[in-house]
């Protein structure tokens, strides 16, 4: 039996009806998908990423949302790291 390869890193996305009706949810939930893709090759392998779209997530543009999501990418892999 071969050895299984190290996972890539994955992402879900947690958007709630808070932060609005379903065109304004997708359509966050897409930038979210485009802003994490860019950033997935910086996780280590095997990486769990969830990423939960608060209510002002709507109204963001896209830099707000890459400098939110950049600080909490930060934030976790900080964490992870002082857990070892």
């Amino acid at each position: 039996m071969t050895s299984n390869p190290v996972l890539a890193p994955r992402a879900g996305f947690v958007v709630s009806k808070a932060v609005g009706n379903a065109v304004v949810r997708h359509r966050v939930t897409r930038r979210l998908r485009h802003l994490v893709a860019a950033r997935l090759d910086t996780l280590p392998g095997g990486s769990l990423l969830v990423v939960r779209a608060l209510p002002p997530a709507a109204a963001a543009t896209s830099a707000e949302l890459a400098t939110d999501l950049d600080s909490g990418l930060r934030s976790a892999v900080r964490k992870r790291e002082r857990a070892r």
